[in-house]
């Protein structure tokens, strides 16, 4: 038998699924929607079919976008010589938080694991050779996580994009290995992206 009313175990079942939030955290959450007015429930219902309904995938980087291409790839001041790879859309926020990148970006959607099936093909590489075509492209940085999934993506990468003529850069192991770009902090952030390497 549940201890709570049934909409609300739903409630707190709902929330118990999200990534970190556990069964205290999910019971906060559905006691304070519990206590909300009507429009703010319904304000946060709405905010979240939005992210289902009218959120994409960038045309050209793969990135999340309201439109056709994002921000990044729409924004003209944005140095189209320089194409920061990185594995998924929320590595993008950390090296913008710096303020030191003003590339492009191109967004992979995983990396190369073989224990859960996911190879090269699975990836978003495809498109990113067909960016290169252009001729514009100088350097691809690989800012790929710093685990051992997101090393063996870049060392992949590099002996893929090396023949091209492009400068392979990779970012300083600034940040933690075995850690997520997500958490670095912004110094961190900005010292990797300063000090990476040629691969």
């Amino acid at each position: 038998m549940p201890d709570f009313a049934e909409p609300l175990e739903r409630l707190i079942q709902e929330f118990k699924r999200l990534p970190g939030v556990g069964q205290k955290s999910a019971q906060r959450m559905a006691f304070h929607l519990l206590r909300a007015h009507r429009e703010d429930a319904a304000r946060l219902a709405q905010a979240i079919l939005d992210v289902k309904d009218k959120l994409s995938i960038c045309a050209i980087c793969n990135n999340i976008s309201d439109g056709e291409i994002c921000n990044y790839c729409r924004d003209p001041h944005r140095d189209r010589s320089v194409i920061c790879v990185v594995e998924e859309p929320h590595n993008i926020l950390p090296i913008e938080t710096t303020r030191s990148f003003d590339g492009l970006y191109h967004v992979l959607h995983g990396s190369i694991s073989p224990l859960r099936g996911i190879g090269p093909d699975q990836l978003k590489i495809k498109s990113l050779l067909e960016r290169l075509d252009s001729g514009e492209v100088r350097e691809i940085i690989l800012a790929t996580n710093p685990t051992v999934e997101g090393e063996a993506t870049a060392a992949y990468l590099s002996r893929l994009l090396k023949p091209l003529g492009l400068k392979v850069t990779r970012i300083a192991m600034g940040i933690p290995v075995g850690s997520d770009l997500e958490f670095a902090d912004e110094v961190t952030m900005s010292k990797s992206l300063e000090n990476r390497r040629e691969m």
